[in-house]
C-alpha cells in the first residue's frame, strides 16, 4: 500500500511540475528569468520578445505576465489591447535610463518625446502590478554646477509616455518612477488607479485627458537647492478639450529633504510648436489641472500654482501666468491645503461633474 501511495504522489508531483512549465491559462505569454522555463511555448526572457509575439490587431486582450525581476528594456507598444501584468510593483520592474539630450543614433538625440522607458501608441493598453522607471541619475547631474562641463543640459527623462495613438490606457497598482518628466500624458484618455507616481520637475505633464484616483503622488529630492523645488503638474491641454489632469482622492506626499512650501501644484506648459507663421509657444494650450478631495502635505506652496515661460514669435521668452490657465481645487485638505485668491475653488455643483463616466466618455469602465 505504501508503494502505491508513493507512486501516486510521484505522478501528482510530475503533473504539478509540468503545469508549472506551461503559461497560466489566464495569460497568453510569460516573461521570466527562470532558464528552466525558457524554450517552453509562450515563455520569453524579454518583455520585447513577448510584445513581438502578440498579434498586430488584437480585438480582445493579449495578456503578458511578467515574473519578478528587473527588465532593462526600452519599449514601444504600438499594438492594441496588450495587458502587461507584473507580480507586484515591488517585484517586477521595467527600467531604462535614456534622457532627452542623450544620443540615440548618429546626429540625433532622444528628445523628451523619445526618452520614455515605455512609450504607448495604441488603444486598450493596460499595466498592472509593476514598476516602470526611468533610472537616469538626475540627482547627481542636478548637483553639478551649471558651468561644469559634465553637466547634462537636457535632463528630461520620461518613464511612461502616452503618445499619439494611445487611448483607453489603464494603469492600476503601478509605480512610475523618475525625476524630471516622469509621466508624459500627451494623448487620449487614461486612468491611473491606486498608483504611486514619483518625480520632481513637471513630473506629470502633457495634453491628454488623464484621471488619477486613490493614488500617491510623491515629490522627490533634488541634487541642489532650487526655488521652487519642484512642480507636480505641467498640463498643456488644448483649449478645445474640457478635461486635462484630474486628481480625485489622491495624496500628495514627499521624500525626506523636500522643504515645506516649496512645490507648486503645477504650472501652465505652452509647448513650442510649428505654425505657418513661425515656431512659438502654442497659444491654444490652456492647461487644465484639477485636484478634488486630495490630501496635501506641507511641501505644497501656499499660492498653489506658478508661472512658466514660453517661446515668442521672435525667439524670445514670455511668461504664462497660472490665472490664465484652468487650475482648480475642491475640498483639498492637509498641511499643504490653503484657501486664498490664488487657489481657485470649484463649486460643489461643478465638482459633481468630475466623475469617471463624465471624464472618460464612451470608454466602458474596465
Amino acid at each position: 500500500m505504501n508503494t502505491i501511495k508513493i507512486l501516486l504522489w510521484l505522478v501528482l508531483a510530475a503533473q504539478l511540475l509540468a503545469c508549472a512549465h506551461q503559461p497560466d491559462a489566464s495569460y497568453d505569454a510569460v516573461v521570466t528569468r527562470d532558464t528552466n522555463l525558457l524554450g517552453k511555448p509562450g515563455h520569453f526572457n524579454r518583455v520585447q520578445a513577448a510584445l513581438d509575439a502578440a498579434p498586430a490587431g488584437a480585438v480582445t486582450p493579449f495578456k503578458i505576465f511578467i515574473q519578478p525581476g528587473d527588465y532593462y528594456e526600452k519599449l514601444v507598444i504600438d499594438k492594441p489591447n496588450l495587458h502587461l501584468i507584473g507580480a507586484g510593483m515591488d517585484k517586477t520592474r521595467i527600467l531604462f535610463d535614456a534622457y532627452s539630450g542623450q544620443v540615440s543614433e548618429p546626429g540625433k538625440t532622444w528628445g523628451t518625446r523619445g526618452s520614455g522607458t515605455v512609450i504607448v501608441r495604441a488603444s486598450g493598453v493596460q499595466f498592472h502590478n509593476l514598476t516602470i522607471e526611468n533610472s537616469f541619475d538626475f540627482v547627481t547631474n542636478d548637483a553639478l554646477e551649471n558651468d561644469d562641463p559634465q553637466k547634462i543640459r537636457h535632463s528630461q527623462a520620461v518613464a511612461l509616455h502616452l503618445d499619439k495613438g494611445s487611448d483607453h490606457v489603464l494603469a492600476r497598482e503601478v509605480q512610475l518612477l523618475g525625476y524630471q518628466d516622469t509621466l508624459f500624458v500627451d494623448a487620449g484618455r487614461a486612468w491611473f488607479d491606486r498608483n504611486k507616481i514619483a518625480g520632481n520637475v513637471d513630473f506629470i505633464f502633457g495634453a491628454g485627458n488623464a484621471l488619477f484616483t486613490d493614488s500617491e503622488i510623491i515629490t522627490r529630492i533634488r541634487g541642489r537647492d532650487s526655488i521652487p523645488h519642484a512642480y507636480v503638474t505641467a498640463p498643456s491641454t488644448q483649449i478645445a478639450d474640457e478635461y486635462g489632469l484630474t486628481f480625485i482622492r489622491c495624496k500628495l506626499t514627499r521624500e525626506p529633504g523636500v522643504p515645506d512650501n516649496s512645490t507648486p501644484l503645477g504650472r501652465p506648459w505652452h509647448p513650442t510648436t510649428d505654425f505657418p507663421d513661425g515656431r512659438y509657444a502654442d497659444p491654444n494650450a490652456i492647461g487644465k489641472a484639477v485636484f478634488i478631495d486630495t490630501e496635501m502635505d506641507a511641501h505644497i506652496t501656499r499660492d498653489g500654482w506658478y508661472w512658466m515661460g514660453g517661446t515668442t514669435r521672435d525667439g524670445g521668452k514670455e511668461p504664462f501666468m497660472p490665472e490664465d490657465a484652468r487650475f482648480f481645487e475642491y475640498q483639498s485638505h492637509g498641511a499643504g491645503a490653503h484657501k486664498n485668491a490664488k487657489r481657485r475653488q470649484l463649486t460643489t455643483e461643478d465638482a459633481q461633474h468630475y466623475t469617471w463616466e463624465t471624464l472618460m466618455g464612451d470608454w466602458q469602465k474596465p
